[in-house]
């Protein structure tokens, strides 16, 4: 791969690997047994543990990706037209949020049950967006360091105060709203502080995007990686004792003892060393299409493994009770199938819009003649009740 190239291939492999994991993290969670939960294993403790790095690559990634493309736009402010790209992206992906948390079974006996209010992944990456593109617009016009200070700020906010802000329950919000920022109501996932780690990735999309053409980029990001992603992980924690010792605040002894956030944002550097690393290997075609289809993969695992819409899935029939025997090819046949769907999907995905649009102009235009035959009709019946009324309230009135 050329460092010049617009193309960070690396990006899209790290998103795939993430999909990937995402998928069998879901399966093997949501379906084996709790008596083989062992932490004690070491097999079931690597698996656990690098389950939970799974989400932040995710979502730093994600943040790397639309502000790479966002800054890439030589127009400043509104005028980007990735700025309206993202708005539509960012909404739409908080409407198939809920969408796959609907029961429509539920629906239409009247009810919506409390699940669909609960935020998951796809509500938290697109607020993410919105939030990303709410501080680009607000630093245009404005000195260049402000955009990328902005965004390395609000993680370090996020991730530094979040043992207080974790306290709180935001019962003064409704249900529906607090579930984005409290996970009290069962949510998977919260606007904060997850929006740190999607910040975090748009300030190294900066970052790449300055140094692009330098003929030492990898080699010093590796390098740089390595180093934060290595002290991070195994030195974070021994610092804000530190630092507890030195200044007497509570909140870095706090944080030192729930100190995930910054442990994982150490994981995030080391598996961007990992994949800038083996760059040159990410360039396959079928590793790109699974980078470029994790909406869809997505979606699809959600319906299969949850059963989104119906309420009839995997998770339905086996919820915890699946043996380690049949979870690891059960785990490897589940992401086959989600990325095999997917891609068929993202195949024909031109075809299938041009025949939802036909059926739409279709029942637009019936829609339309239904209005232009109804219309008359309802004047008529609309004029002889008036008519008759006029008169009963007449005799009535005699």
């Amino acid at each position: 791969m050329k460092t010049n190239t617009n193309r960070l291939f690396f990006i899209d492999a790290m998103r795939a690997w993430a999909i990937l994991m995402m998928l069998q993290g879901h399966f093997v969670d949501g379906l084996l047994d709790p008596i083989f939960r062992d932490n004690g294993n070491p097999i079931f403790s690597t698996w656990l543990y690098f389950r939970g790095i799974t989400a932040p690559v995710f979502f730093t990634v994600s943040g790397f990706i639309f502000t790479y493309l966002l800054i890439r736009m030589p127009q400043p402010g509104m005028e980007n037209p990735r700025v309206k790209k993202g708005v539509r992206r960012g909404f739409q992906l908080l409407l198939i949020g809920y969408l796959l948390r609907m029961n429509l079974f539920g629906l239409l006996s009247g009810q919506i049950y409390d699940s669909f209010y609960v935020v998951d992944v796809l509500h938290c990456i697109g607020l993410s967006i919105l939030a990303i593109i709410g501080i680009y617009v607000f630093s245009t016009n404005k000195s260049k360091f402000v955009f990328p200070a902005i965004m390395l700020g609000v993680t370090l906010l996020l991730f530094l105060f979040e043992p207080i802000y974790k306290q709180w329950s935001f019962s003064f919000l409704p249900t529906a709203i607090a579930n984005y920022f409290t996970k009290v109501n069962g949510s998977v996932f919260t606007i904060v502080p997850w929006l740190g780690y999607a910040t975090m990735g748009g300030f190294l999309s900066m970052l790449f995007t300055k140094y692009k053409d330098s003929k030492f980029l990898y080699p010093t990001a590796i390098a740089i990686a390595l180093t934060l992603g290595t002290s991070l992980v195994f030195y974070s924690s021994k610092g804000f004792i530190w630092l507890y010792n030195a200044t007497s605040i509570n909140l870095f002894q706090m944080i030192e003892q729930n100190n995930y956030l910054f442990i994982r944002l150490g994981d995030v550097f080391l598996v961007f060393a990992v994949f800038m690393l083996l760059r040159k290997l990410m360039t396959n075609s079928s590793i790109l299409k699974i980078g470029a289809s994790t909406l869809t993969i997505y979606v699809i695992h959600f319906v299969i493994l949850y059963g989104s819409f119906t309420g009839v899935g995997l998770y339905r029939f086996f919820d915890h009770s699946l043996i380690p025997g049949v979870i690891i090819p059960g785990a490897i046949a589940f992401m086959l199938i989600c990325t095999f769907l997917s891609l068929k999907y993202k195949e024909h995905e031109p075809e299938l819009k041009v025949q939802v649009q036909q059926v739409f102009l279709k029942g637009k235009a019936q829609g339309i003649e239904l209005y232009k035959t109804t219309v008359p009709i309802l004047k008529e019946v609309s004029m002889k009740v008036r008519l008759f009324l006029i008169r009963v309230l007449g005799l009535a009135k005699n």
